[in-house]
């Protein structure tokens, strides 16, 4: 189905004529510190952003050189995420069991609660980076880690790593491969490439654990 927010997310230039790179920073704080942020494609926006600051004729801030420019939003950006899960956990921790037994709303679904719960027992500290490379999980996953009250520093260590994997190595890819004709020519079939990949363990995970479920009744 198609996603005209998503769409818009999407192209380079609608992103360097609205806040250019701070409105990225702010989508990737909403997306792993905010329950209404599940829905936005974070994966795909951090590639797009290295496309971004690969072009020659769209990023000049903080300086002239690219590289400089490529370790400051990394940087900047990495921070905002960052801070995004640090929101989430105290969220977390501040809710505890209302979030699991409340109704289902448009917004909060105790499935992706669950979900996240899920991963989060099977992988332990290291959900918390797993979790940054998956739609979804990574926005319910911190708040989950504040529910069940995860000591703060070790939620803090596996925090910070998980954002400088998760942020820098999309935004590289996407720097890397920015100035590529071939890439620029088909931008959109690489973002739909991204968006299955990250999507297809949650996806797989859905069908094959309702299967399951089915198969015990």
């Amino acid at each position: 189905m198609y996603d005209p927010i998503k769409a818009t997310l999407m192209n380079p230039d609608w992103i360097t004529a609205h806040g250019g790179l701070f409105l990225v920073a702010f989508i990737i704080f909403a997306e792993t510190g905010l329950l209404v942020g599940f829905f936005l494609p974070g994966d795909s926006l951090l590639f797009i952003s290295g496309v971004v600051i690969a072009g020659s004729s769209k990023v000049h801030f903080p300086t002239e050189n690219h590289i400089v420019n490529l370790i400051f939003w990394i940087i900047l950006i990495t921070i905002a995420a960052i801070i995004g899960n640090f929101v989430g956990y105290w969220f977390g921790k501040k809710t505890g069991p209302l979030l699991f037994e409340r109704q289902d709303t448009w917004l909060i679904k105790k499935k992706h609660i669950h979900q996240a719960h899920e991963f989060y027992e099977k992988k332990g500290g290291g959900a918390v980076i797993f979790a940054r490379f998956l739609p979804i999980v990574r926005t319910f996953a911190p708040i989950v880690a504040g529910v069940v009250k995860m000591d703060a520093k070790k939620f803090a260590f596996y925090n910070v790593l998980g954002a400088i994997a998760w942020v820098t190595s999309l935004i590289v890819l996407g720097f890397v491969l920015g100035e590529n004709v071939w890439v620029k020519e088909h931008l959109e079939v690489i973002i739909i490439g991204l968006v299955l990949i990250t999507t297809a363990p949650v996806l797989l995970k859905m069908i094959f654990g309702k299967k399951k479920a089915t198969d015990i009744v």
